[in-house]
């Protein structure tokens, strides 16, 4: 599990009922929920909450650094609340699924002087392509 919600009582983040629904609806592993997702999730625990509810909720806690925005289809974001453990993505190229992975050897580094065309670089995003063993058994 993430620890969400502990991270945003650590930062002293009003839990409102909503808040509270949203962070519950992310928290855990191989969480990467679209807003959509979210709201139909936040709706099963609390029906009165409203999608602009569910939409700022995720904008603030994006704000905070609390959860990050992955694109992993140039479609819908989704969001993910293991923004504390450095990670990248594996994305079934059927279903959509995704998942945490961490590769070893440094991204930065990998990436050769000849390569860097005079960057300084700061960061690195890699995104794993594939299909799941429920897609490539179906």
């Amino acid at each position: 599990m993430s620890d969400l919600l502990d991270r945003l009582r650590g930062r002293g983040w009003r839990l409102t009922a909503q808040r509270r629904v949203v962070a519950e609806v992310l928290d855990g592993d191989h969480v990467h929920l679209t807003a959509d997702e979210v709201h139909a999730l936040a709706t099963a625990r609390l029906p009165e909450i409203s999608r602009a509810t569910v939409y700022n909720t995720l904008g603030e806690m994006v704000s905070l650094g609390e959860v990050i925005e992955v694109s992993t289809d140039r479609r819908a974001m989704r969001y993910d609340p293991n923004a504390h453990r450095p990670h990248q993505h594996l994305v079934c190229a059927n279903c959509g699924m995704v998942r945490d992975v961490r590769p070893t050897g440094d991204l930065l580094e990998d990436l050769p002087e000849t390569e860097r065309f005079g960057f300084r670089i700061s960061g690195a995003d890699v995104t794993y392509h594939g299909l799941c063993p429920s897609c490539v058994s179906g």
